[in-house]
């Protein structure tokens, strides 16, 4: 029996929308100024951080230019720092205590937010994480966690800390400086200088990250 024809267009159309949903993942989501030199966010992936302003500035990154995000089991948020980085509150949604719930939650959100922060309530197995980051795959979302988390991404930590502000007696801080490492696998960790507010007389840039060793995750 003869077989009909498939008309090349519709083959065309096909593989471009199988291309498009395959190439969802991985694509850049937009990273917070100050940590583009150490790490660029992606759609897909899962971030681990261990502090609080590491994860506001990634999660800020992304509401600055007008994507969505959220923030789930972080009661304590502090939204005057997160402003300070550019974070546009109007268009975060604050879920501060979902209690049991949190994985509901955060996956709830992953299906419409841009950037997930999430603190969660205690550890989490690998099974967990990988249904989370299925879920991430298919909604081209990105999970950043404050704590542990099981094959994740990327890591950041903050290995030193220095604030600028008064020299003697009493005033007020006026800045912050860190070194931050990032560990993506089992590669040699990437570090830079992070610099938040006014500099010090040591400082010569605000608000970025001068890479020290290494290549950016």
């Amino acid at each position: 029996m003869p077989q009909s024809a498939v008309d090349p267009q519709v083959i065309q159309d096909l593989q471009a929308r199988i291309t498009a949903v395959q190439g969802a993942d991985h694509q850049p989501v937009p990273t917070h100024h100050s940590l583009a030199g150490l790490v660029q966010l992606r759609a897909g992936a899962s971030y681990a951080v261990d502090s609080a302003s590491l994860a506001l500035a990634l999660l800020a990154g992304a509401s600055a230019t007008g994507e969505w995000t959220a923030a789930v089991g972080w009661p304590d948020l502090g939204v005057e720092a997160a402003l300070a980085l550019g974070a546009n509150l109007s268009r975060t949604v604050l879920v501060p205590d979902p209690g049991s719930q949190w994985l509901e939650a955060t996956s709830a959100l992953v299906d419409v937010m841009r950037v997930v922060a999430l603190r969660p309530a205690g550890p989490v197995d690998a099974k967990t994480a990988s249904v989370l980051g299925a879920r991430l795959r298919k909604r081209s979302a990105t999970l950043v966690i404050w704590g542990d988390w099981p094959r994740c991404e990327a890591r950041l930590g903050t290995e030193q800390v220095r604030w600028s502000g008064p020299q003697r007696g009493p005033g007020r801080l006026t800045g912050r400086a860190a070194r931050i490492a990032v560990w993506r696998g089992a590669a040699p960790p990437v570090r830079g200088e992070w610099v938040i507010g006014a500099p010090s007389s040591t400082e010569e840039a605000t608000g970025q990250v001068t890479p020290l060793f290494g290549r950016p995750a």
